[in-house]
This record gives structure tokens, C-alpha cells and sequence, in this order.
């Protein structure tokens, strides 16, 4: 920005939105008289009554106040600027600092009425503050997307922790003495599962190295470094986390798991511990699931039209096994999850057993695994099968008496629904045979079986039309069998960080379990020969689903190429 803006001027709003030609003079006089008969502001009778949307209503009043609007997806705002205004006043009061003009700072607010935001600003600065505004909901993005926990991290590190502390975490000494609120190793893991919630961190990494502790987070399933922190630092760290999450802190040599319920604003997050020390110590992740998120409905977790009815009838079978295959962070629970949410849970008794609880139902029975005391998937299928369920799901199928287990339900009276780790769908046939499961088991007992992965979409705030490359083309051209003109890239913006993705979508492809796929399986054929029949009675492939989505703007060949990967 070169030219300050200048000091708000208040026009009349009838005058404003005619002006700007946001609405009609018809529109206005209509507007008018539901005034009077509500006696609520003409803006907000604009806002509620259609006559404008909420972005409409930004709009004008930015042109009755005569200030900027400001579109703050296409602005980066500069690191000194940021640290004019600390992060709490700009969350009090909404507002992002913007630029620095002349001796005076430029402040994006999203209430433009908020004098106290400006005053309270200009006596932390002691600079002249000009005041823009922008649509609430990209304030907030802003804030959320610009002030990173390094500064307060590097501050709370500052605060070097004494010696003697270092030595009574090392002797294990009362586990009380780690809470006091105010020590800065309490301060640090706060603000750094505030930070992994903030930028929708679906896991935190501290790794140590030789030289420093490094903190990353998995954002859409690609690992991004959020911190580099002092090597000091980390056994008050492991150890804080180790409390938290009733861990034996005198223990770095043995792998430990752990939970921690956790509430960051208003979201209640169980956070899964787990640790496995190296060379260089002991390296924790913490995988973080927020519990105050709705369950997804199947049709939002991107499968296309025909997918998704193939799936739904399958669901209304009343016995038989559904399997879910893909590595691991495919979205295999998630897709469970939303199956189950699809069941009618008043007509059905859904038993789940699972390792560990993530998501609780209404009308379910859930249950939890616990090797230790025996308790394993396939002793409980055993249990579960005898309070008379209509539907199971578990959690995961990782050894032949589990597998073996499933079948037997699934061929009793019973839908079965699990995961799997296979490549893809005709894949998790053979994974069953090499657990031990006789073909003509699989062929009587399996409906389908769903292959999925995970695509970063296109970031909405940046997206823009660009030239394909050379090897996306070619893929693409072998696929889809037409000639790309172009694709959707996100050229990057502060509300992707500058990736180009943001969020992401499902590829999947639904294997319907045949008259010809169980012939096929009882002659014992190969693998391609039972994809060929696959293919030629209807399936799509995972591949051609993420094509797909490429020609519809959701994603790029790059991540269907990156996550369906494929050796030929």
C-alpha cells in the first residue's frame, strides 16, 4: 500500500447502496417499509430480508463509511507489522494489522464501528491508526493464519528452565510440582496444541535432532514445520506431556501410548500420545481428534454419484461383510463412521468394537480392545455375537483369528463392517487369503469392498487456471482419453500458507463382489484378471475417481499421482 486510506466519512445508507448499485430503487422502498414495521436498522432489514447477502452488507457499509474493503486473500501482511499488534488484542477486538504507511498503521476490522479497537490500538502503537475493513469470516481466517506460535513459544523459552528443575524431571520427582500453571514448560505444550487446533493439525511431531528440537505439524496429511526449539527443552517437554497423559515419565528407553483430554477454546479434543525413542531421544506424536466436530455424512466425503449409490445399496444388506481398505490417514474410520451414521440406529442394535473409541454414537454400543487384558478384536467378536447384534463394526482386521472371526459373523445373520490395510480393492481379496481366509469364505461372505485415499483440494481463496504439466498431462491423457486445456493450481495465500491446498477429499473405488468376481476367486486367478472383470462390469478406479476430480476443479493430477501411487 502506497496512499493511506482516509478517515472514515459517513454517507446515508439509502444514498450508499443506490450509488453503488447493490440495490434497486423498488428494492429500497420495499426495504423501507419493513423498517417501519420492525423499526430495525435499514441494514439489517437489507441483510435479513434477501434484499443483499452478508458479503453485500460489507459492502455497503464500506461505501456508506467510506472505508476500504480489504481482501485479505490477497494480502500478505508483513512479520514487523504483525508484531505492532500482540495476538490477544487483535483477537479481543477482531482486527489484523495490515501495513505500516508513512507514521501510520493500517488496521483490517471486521466491525468498522468499533472506535474502542482503534483508541486501545493507537495507545499500544503510539502511531496513527487508519482503519479498513473486510468480511468478518476472513478477519478471522487472518488472525488465525498469521499469528504463529513462534513469537510467545520463543518467549516462554526465554524464560530459561532453571537446572534444578531439569534434575528433579530426571529423578522423577512428584508429578504436582510439573503443573504449576505458570511454568513456562506448561505454557510451551499449550501453545503448541493451540497452534496444531488453530491450523488444523491433524497431528504434532517433536523429533529431536543433534542440534535442536523440531516441531511439525501434518496438515492435510503433509508434515510442515510449525517450530525449531533449543535441544534443552525437550526432556521438559516429553515429561510435561508424559503427566498429562499418565505416562511413566522415568521411562525413555520402552515405547508408551497415552491419552489427554484437552479443551482448547470451545472444542474438547482427546489427544492420542504415543512415543519410541531414537539416537537422538525420545520423538512423541500426539494425534489430535476433535470430539466436538459433526459426523460426516457419505455424501461429503467426496464420493461421485454412482459410487455412492453402489455403497448405499450395499448398506441395506442385512448380513454380509463391507471392508474399507487403504494405508494408513486414508480416512478408513471416517468413511466407517459415516456408514454407521447412515444405518436406521432405532430398528438396528449396532455393536462397535474398537481400538480405541474414537467417535461416540446415540443408540450404539461401543466397545474398546485391551491386549493386556485379553481383551483383542477377535475374543470380542466372539462375546459380541451373542447379544444378538444386527450390526458390527471393527475396528481393524490385523490377523488371521480377527479375519476369521468376521467371516463366521458376517456368515451368521450379521452386517460386518471393518478396515483393512490393502493397496486397493481387489488387493484386499488376496489380503484375506493371506490371513488365512479360504477363497470360498471370501466369496460367500464379502459384499464389497471400498478402496479409498485421501487428495488435497485446490484452495478456494487462490485458485487459478494454469498450464498442465508434461507428466500430469500425459496421466491424464491415458486416463480420461481427451486432451487437457488446463487445470485448477492454488497459487498460494495466507489461508493455505502459501501451499496452493486447502482441506481435503476422498478417491475411492467400489468393488461390488459379483457372480463373476466370485467365480473368479473360487479358480483361484490373479489379480489382474480379477481387476480386468471389475473394470469391465462397472468399477472405477481409484485413479480415474481422482481424474475426475481433476477435470472438476477439486484437486491436481500432482496429489492424485502422490497418493494413488503406482509402480507402473
Amino acid at each position: 500500500m502506497t496512499n493511506p486510506p482516509d478517515a472514515p466519512q459517513r454517507k446515508d445508507l439509502a444514498q450508499a447502496v443506490t450509488e453503488a448499485g447493490l440495490i434497486s430503487q423498488e428494492q429500497l422502498e420495499a426495504a423501507r417499509k419493513l423498517q417501519q414495521k420492525t423499526g430495525a436498522p435499514l441494514g439489517q432489514v437489507l441483510a435479513e430480508h434477501g434484499f443483499t447477502t452478508a458479503e453485500d452488507l460489507v459492502r455497503i457499509t464500506s461505501v456508506q463509511l467510506n472505508m476500504p474493503l480489504i481482501d485479505l486473500t490477497a494480502h500478505k501482511i508483513p512479520p514487523e507489522t504483525l508484531r505492532l499488534v500482540p495476538e490477544k488484542l487483535a483477537r479481543k477486538h477482531q482486527i489484523v494489522p495490515l501495513d505500516v504507511v508513512g507514521d501510520a498503521l493500517v488496521i483490517v476490522m471486521a466491525d468498522p464501528y468499533n472506535t474502542l479497537a482503534v483508541d486501545e490500538v493507537a495507545r499500544h502503537t503510539n502511531m496513527k491508526v487508519l482503519p479498513a475493513m473486510a468480511i468478518p469470516d476472513q478477519v478471522r481466517q487472518a488472525i488465525d493464519l498469521n499469528y504463529k506460535l513462534s513469537s510467545e513459544i520463543e518467549e516462554q523459552v526465554r524464560r530459561v528452565i532453571p537446572s534444578t528443575l531439569r534434575e528433579q524431571l530426571e529423578q522423577q520427582v512428584p508429578l504436582d510440582r510439573l503443573a504449576i500453571s505458570d511454568a513456562p514448560v506448561v505454557r510451551v505444550v499449550d501453545l503448541l496444541i493451540r497452534e496444531g487446533v488453530k491450523n488444523r493439525a491433524s497431528d504434532i511431531h517433536l523429533q529431536p535432532q543433534s542440534t535442536e528440537l523440531r516441531v511439525r505439524f501434518r496438515i492435510d496429511g503433509i508434515l510442515h514445520d510449525a517450530a525449531s526449539l533449543p535441544l534443552s527443552v525437550h526432556l521438559p517437554l516429553i515429561s510435561r506431556i508424559k503427566v498429562m497423559a499418565n505416562m511413566d515419565i522415568a521411562e525413555h528407553r520402552r515405547p508408551q501410548d497415552g491419552q489427554i483430554t484437552y479443551a482448547v477454546d470451545e472444542k474438547e479434543l482427546d489427544i492420542r500420545v504415543a512415543t519410541f525413542n531414537t539416537l537422538e531421544g525420545e520423538v512423541v506424536a500426539l494425534r489430535l481428534l476433535d470430539k466436538t466436530l459433526p459426523l460426516f455424512q457419505l455424501s461429503e466425503l467426496g464420493f461421485l454419484p454412482e459410487a455412492l449409490d453402489k455403497y448405499l445399496r450395499m448398506l441395506r444388506s442385512p448380513l454380509g461383510m463391507i471392508l474399507v481398505s487403504g494405508p494408513t490417514g486414508a480416512g478408513k474410520t471416517t468413511t466407517l463412521y459415516a456408514s454407521l451414521n447412515q444405518l436406521d440406529k432405532d430398528e438396528k442394535h449396532i455393536v462397535t468394537i474398537e481400538d480405541p473409541v474414537e467417535f461416540r454414537f446415540g443408540k450404539t454400543s461401543a466397545s474398546e480392545i485391551n491386549p493386556k487384558a485379553d481383551i483383542t478384536f477377535a475374543s470380542s467378536l466372539r462375546s459380541v455375537v451373542r447379544i444378538d447384534p444386527d450390526v458390527i463394526l471393527v475396528g481393524e482386521i490385523r490377523d488371521s483369528e480377527t479375519a476369521e472371526m468376521a467371516v463366521q459373523a458376517a456368515l451368521t445373520g450379521h452386517l460386518v463392517l471393518s478396515s483393512i490395510h490393502a493397496n486397493d480393492s481387489v488387493k484386499t481379496l488376496f489380503r484375506l487369503r493371506h490371513l488365512g481366509v479360504e477363497p470360498f469364505l471370501v466369496s460367500s461372505s464379502l459384499i464389497s469392498v471400498v478402496a479409498q485415499r485421501m487428495v488435497r483440494r485446490v484452495c478456494p481463496y487462490c485458485h487459478v487456471l494454469g498450464e498442465p504439466k508434461a507428466e500430469e498431462k500425459i496421466v491424464y491423457q491415458q486416463e480420461m482419453g481427451e486432451e487437457p486445456e488446463h487445470f485448477h493450481y492454488g497459487s498460494g495465500c495466507n489461508f493455505c500458507a502459501e501451499t496452493g491446498y486447502f482441506g481435503r477429499t476422498g478417491v475411492f473405488e467400489v468393488l461390488l463382489i459379483t457372480e463373476g468376481i466370485r467365480n473368479l476367486l473360487l479358480e483361484n486367478v490373479d489379480a489382474d484378471t480379477i481387476r480386468a472383470q471389475a473394470i469391465k462390469e462397472g468399477m472405477m478406479t481409484m485413479r480415474h475417481d481422482g481424474m475426475i476430480k481433476v477435470k472438476q476443479g477439486i484437486t491436481t493430477p500432482y496429489e492424485v499421482l502422490r497418493s494413488v501411487y503406482s509402480i507402473s
